[in-house]
Parts: structure tokens; C-alpha cells; sequence
């Protein structure tokens, strides 16, 4: 096991999100009883078969970087956390459905991620004029979770998922809305644990099988995340 091949796929999003639970989940199969602010950077490790049940099928490690999310603008705190933003294969963004504010803030996340220095000082959002092609030829495979959902009312479910909707469409990403408390989300064969095995499964092979070694690193080009600052609705 100890030579099996890996990547590195960042778990972003505030800090109070769920990001430990989720981490926790998937690597363990298990519920946090516990969770606590992460100070820096965790990583734990799931074991994935790309291509599961094809003659293609190789076992890879899946690192997930668990990067603590406090969303100061300072500085230092920036170029502390740009460390882990090296040698990037793939992105998850973490947003609690119940807190608005997490959602705009992905943007700035996947900002400080992709480009490192250039991540901006006001929280960056969609209201339908956001060019969504600025992600289209995104190298960096991206997934998009919510958390919490089992603290939204029955009734108010529906509203939630339509403001949250454009999220996906706006990171050019599937979008998976769960309950880190009950792994029952991720049972097998569920449409969830397909999102999340094509997920790991295109990360995989942007890194160890494509063409193009640019695609392997991360997202250099800065022209193409220029983003306009715009108002949430």
C-alpha cells in the first residue's frame, strides 16, 4: 500500500463549515464525535479505485488537505496558508447551507487557491452577471459541497438549494448537500458517493494522465480569474 500513487485535493471553506467532519467522513467512514478548529493545515488519507469495476481499475491514495479557515485578510495570513496551495490536483469547497455568508466566500477561497497572491481583499460573488467561462478551462478539478443540511427546515429546503444553485454552475462543478453526521450520504451506490467517485476519478486523471504538465500543478494563468466584483442577491 505504502507505493501506491497519490494526489492532493484542498478542502477550503470558513472556518465552522464542517470541513474536519467531512474530511473525517470520508477518510473514515465514521462521525466526528468531536471536531475542533483546525489551526494550519490537516491531512488525512482515503483509499480510492479509479475506474472501479473497469480493466483500467488502480488504487490510488487521496490526500485531503484540510486547510484551516480563518478568512483574515492580513497578509501573513495568506502566505501562511499559500504553503499548502503547492502541487495542487484537485479542490473541494466547503459552504454551510444555513450561513449565507460561507457560500460568497467560495469565491474568495478558490481566488486565494488558484492564484495564490492575488486573492482579493471583499468577499467575491455571482448575481447572474458573473462570466462563468472563467472556469470552464479550469485544470484544477473542483467539487462543491454544503453542509448542515439536516439543520435547514423541511419547508425552506427548496429555497435553500435554488440560492445555492448557481454555485455549481458558476465553478463549473457537481454539487453534493449532505449531513456530516450521517454517513448514510455517501452509502455505496448512492448519487452522492457516484459525484464524489467522479470526482476523485477526474482528478486522478488530469494528473497522472494528461498531455499537458501545466494541468498537473495547478492554475497559473491569473488573466483568466480576473473576477468581477459583484453584489450578492
Amino acid at each position: 500500500m505504502a507505493s501506491l500513487d497519490r494526489v492532493k485535493v484542498l478542502v477550503l471553506g470558513d472556518s465552522g463549515v464542517g470541513k474536519s467532519s467531512l474530511v473525517h467522513l470520508l477518510c473514515q467512514n465514521q462521525v466526528l464525535g468531536n471536531p475542533s478548529w483546525t489551526v494550519g493545515c490537516s491531512v488525512d488519507v482515503r483509499v480510492h479505485d479509479y475506474k472501479e469495476g473497469t480493466p483500467e481499475e488502480k488504487t490510488y491514495y487521496i490526500e485531503l488537505w484540510d486547510v484551516g479557515g480563518s478568512v483574515g485578510s492580513a497578509s501573513s495570513v495568506k502566505s501562511t496558508r499559500a504553503v499548502f496551495y503547492n502541487s495542487v490536483n484537485g479542490i473541494i469547497l466547503v459552504h454551510d447551507l444555513t450561513n449565507k455568508k460561507s457560500s460568497q466566500n467560495l469565491y474568495r477561497w478558490s481566488m486565494e487557491a488558484l492564484n495564490k497572491d492575488s486573492s482579493p481583499t471583499g468577499v467575491i460573488v455571482s448575481n447572474g452577471d458573473y462570466d462563468r467561462e472563467q472556469f470552464a478551462e479550469n485544470p484544477v478539478p473542483l467539487l462543491l459541497i454544503g453542509t448542515k443540511y439536516d439543520q435547514i427546515p423541511e419547508n425552506k429546503r427548496n429555497d435553500v438549494l435554488t440560492r445555492t444553485a448557481f454555485l455549481s454552475e458558476d465553478f463549473n462543478a457537481e454539487e453534493i448537500n449532505l449531513d456530516c453526521t450521517n454517513p448514510r450520504y455517501f452509502a455505496a451506490g448512492s448519487s452522492n458517493a457516484v459525484k464524489l467517485s467522479r470526482f476523485f476519478d477526474k482528478v486522478i486523471e488530469k494528473r497522472y494522465f494528461t498531455r499537458d504538465p501545466s494541468q498537473m500543478t495547478g492554475f497559473t494563468d491569473r488573466k483568466r480569474f480576473n473576477f468581477k466584483s459583484l453584489h450578492y442577491d
